[in-house]
């Protein structure tokens, strides 16, 4: 089910316009799509912020602009503004509910592998899936579980079962999560015997010179 998300379209494009636009909570954006002419648009940024927090990157947005047009879009791209942290533009794709699309879905690991219980130490390379679905049949994340994973274990994309609902298009040979063995410790050194102070070539155990040394002072 599409979340509606209303617009406004924009029409001036100037600076100053756009400028007073963020300053009232505003984030602009443009509406696009195959065959479709651009649209400019505004929505309000917390709403749109809210939505992708709980919806998903890939949710289904009924953008309702100027409560007229509505279309169903995803957000395809957006821009932050790294100094002050805040969202500053936003690109939104119109979607054929009829047609496949190809996107990323999160892979989220679930259980407590067997092996990280012993030691092990859990690794996940891939964090992003590439898939091919309907817009409606895109899932939120895929789960994967790891509570049988000893140490030396992996999980790769051909292990993954098979959908009805998309098409695995991620390499099948990508390593999902695997289970490493701990990483040794190096030796501490002895600091008992680092601190003695050497023996002396011709010196017995109480300092004074052996019998050697003196017979051969002797001679």
């Amino acid at each position: 089910m599409a979340i509606t998300l209303k617009a406004n379209q924009r029409k001036e494009l100037k600076q100053s316009v756009t400028r007073e636009l963020r300053n009232g909570g505003n984030v602009p954006g443009v509406v696009y799509g195959k065959d479709k002419e651009p649209v400019n648009v505004s929505v309000n940024s917390l709403e749109l912020l809210k939505t992708v927090r709980d919806e998903g990157k890939n949710a289904i947005i009924s953008l309702d602009i100027d409560e007229g047009s509505t279309v169903n879009v995803m957000l395809h791209e957006y821009q932050i503004d790294p100094l002050k942290d805040e969202l500053i533009h936003a690109d939104f794709y119109i979607v054929n509910m009829s047609e496949e699309m190809d996107v990323e879905v999160p892979v989220h690991l679930d259980g407590e592998a067997a092996g990280a219980k012993e030691g092990g130490v859990v690794q996940q390379p891939l964090y992003d899936l590439s898939i091919r679905a309907k817009p409606g049949d895109i899932p939120d994340e895929i789960l994967v579980d790891i509570s049988e994973l000893n140490i030396g274990d992996s999980i790769m994309v051909s292990d993954l079962k098979a959908s009805r609902k998309y098409e695995i298009t991620e390499d099948e040979n990508t390593t999902i999560v695997s289970v490493t063995p701990p990483e040794e410790m190096p030796e501490e050194p002895d600091l008992d015997n680092a601190d003695a102070e050497p023996e002396r070539v011709g010196e017995d155990n109480d300092g004074e010179e052996s019998e050697e040394n003196e017979k051969n002072e002797d001679n």
